[in-house]
């Protein structure tokens, strides 16, 4: 039985803080917000270089994150689940998803064709929960923190008080999954130098919350009136960890439990999740050498930010100066106020000699071509070794389409392994949410859509808690056409004859012509040729 206080648990919170603040020369907490900093623009921060030159921005890091991360997330990931020491057939698929579920018995051995249907069931209820949480606006979230900090994280949590609008014996069924985006700095890991989330001793997340809301959570859980006083504070948040951790039970059988712990009383006492898995899931933008926490490339990409941003500042300065240059003012002279304006007047009281020598203006160093072009050469350099030369990012020109998609492919090859990464991330994600399905669902109905329409399938997550189930996740390639393209060259075959009406219009995008199948239906004649 693992010794669970407050006191224990915040000194492995300490350990976990003061691991990551060794991290590289900065620890990951400064150099997450460092980077987030550069990345959004604010890049003369604690310069000190005063209000009067323009300090120029010119945000390469920007322009090569959004690239990369439109790279790896343009294409939508498919999940398909399995079993474990069961091969997936598509002989049971000729009957319709609805007619084989309906055939199965609810008590009995589980047949080879039932658990290819519930892992078929599986596959479609994933993407109705994908729509339902936003999936993909939390990959994107997850992507980017992955790509400042060096670590993107999703935690998937058992909401209680979701209601799903089904009942049975007149009683509501409430409870669903959701998920949450969270920052690399309040996850801990118990043993960072293993890369596994699953193989960790235990996982700590840490977040301030609102002091009522824990006061309400502590007293729902059973806490004494003793416990109640150490929750109360003068603060209006309060610092809450939450741990998870694997026991086995006296069968053998590992479990996930989970505890919450303030400083100095115990919030949540320990409880069997029922989870298999970890809920949290983990992509590294570069991985770091027996490390579970990534690293960033940006951290890497700020000098030369900085150089590019000093150079153009000198530049534009420089300019500036040439066109309005310092003016030098003989006071003896000169007794008005001097405002430096195109056109002012300046009365000058003296002779000649004393108009000659009133008013001087210094001529700034001239700034050389190769200035400029180091600049340039910089910027190009920066780009192209972070992976985002002008090919990748469409500035190049080819003299036809399959020439620049060989370009663009050879250009994008370097993001194979963070899209490789992001695939297992949705791999883990999947299993993740197969896990609640099976342990927390209990009883109940789920929401299938396919060519049946909309319908609610009979769903007994105990059934199948016997079972493994691995997923694979794959990439969908993006159209290497636009829709422009693509009707241009479908136009061109036409033209030819190579292709048929029918043809012309069974291959243009979807979504560009409304109810493209009816039409084709009404045109078609006898002889299958489009009138």
């Amino acid at each position: 039985m693992i010794n669970l206080t407050p006191s224990i648990v915040f000194e492995e919170y300490r350990l976990g803080v003061n691991f990551k603040n060794s991290i590289g020369t900065k620890g990951i907490y400064e150099q997450s917000v460092i980077n987030e900093r550069f990345y959004r623009g604010d890049q003369w921060h604690g310069a000190d270089c005063g209000n009067q030159r323009p300090l120029v921005r010119h945000n390469i890091i920007k322009r090569i994150g959004e690239y990369k991360l439109s790279q790896v997330l343009g294409s939508p990931i498919s999940v398909e689940y399995g079993v474990n020491g069961v091969a997936k057939l598509n002989s049971d698929k000729k009957a319709s998803l609805k007619k084989r579920m309906s055939g199965y018995k609810t008590t009995g051995i589980l047949a080879k064709d039932e658990i290819n249907s519930i892992s078929d069931a599986m596959d479609n209820y994933y993407i109705v929960t994908s729509k339902r949480i936003g999936l993909d606006n939390l990959y994107a979230k997850a992507l980017k923190n992955a790509y400042i900090s060096g670590t993107g994280i999703i935690y998937t949590y058992w909401d209680s008080t979701q209601i799903t609008g089904f009942s049975k014996r007149d009683e509501n069924v409430t409870g669903d999954i959701k998920c949450e985006v969270l920052d690399v700095s309040n996850v801990y890991f118990g043993n960072p130098y293993i890369q596994s989330v699953e193989e960790q001793p235990y996982i700590i997340i840490a977040s301030n919350k609102d002091t009522e809301s824990v006061l309400n959570e502590a007293a729902l859980c059973g806490a004494d009136e003793f416990t109640l006083n150490n929750l109360q504070n003068s603060s209006n948040s309060t610092l809450v960890l939450t741990k998870l951790y694997k026991q086995k039970d006296e069968n053998g059988n590992e479990t996930v439990w989970c505890a919450k712990f303030t400083e100095n009383a115990v919030i949540k006492p320990a409880y069997n999740t029922m989870l298999r898995r970890y809920p949290l899931a983990l992509i590294r933008w570069n991985e770091r050498n027996n490390m579970i926490y990534g690293d960033s490339e940006i951290t890497y990409q700020i000098p030369n930010q900085i150089a590019i941003n000093r150079m153009i500042t000198a530049n534009v300065w420089s300019a500036v100066t040439m066109g309005m240059p310092l003016m030098l003012v003989n006071g003896d002279i000169i007794s008005g106020d001097i405002t430096n304006d195109p056109g002012q007047i300046i009365k000058v009281f003296g002779t000649n000699d004393d108009i000659d020598g009133a008013v001087k203006y210094v001529s700034p160093p001239d700034v050389t071509a190769n200035f400029s072009n180091c600049v340039d050469r910089l910027i190009e350099t920066t780009l192209a070794q972070c992976g985002a030369n002008e090919v990748a990012l469409g500035d190049s020109r080819a003299d036809n389409m399959g020439a620049l998609n060989i370009m663009r492919n050879a250009a994008t090859m370097p993001l194979d392994l963070i899209k490789k990464s992001f695939q297992k991330f949705a791999e883990d994600i999947a299993l993740i949410w197969a896990d609640f399905w099976i342990t927390q669902y209990g009883n109940r109905k789920i929401k299938i859509s396919d060519e049946e329409g909309v319908w609610y399938m009979p769903f007994n997550g105990k059934r199948y808690s016997n079972l493994t189930f691995n997923c694979s996740a794959e990439a969908t390639n993006k159209p290497e056409f636009t829709a422009k393209e693509t009707v241009k060259t479908l136009t061109e075959l036409l033209e030819q004859g190579i292709i048929s009406k029918k043809e012309f219009f069974e291959r243009l995008p979807d979504g560009l012509i409304p109810k493209k199948d009816k039409l084709i239906e009404s045109s078609i004649t006898d002889k299958g040729e489009i009138v």
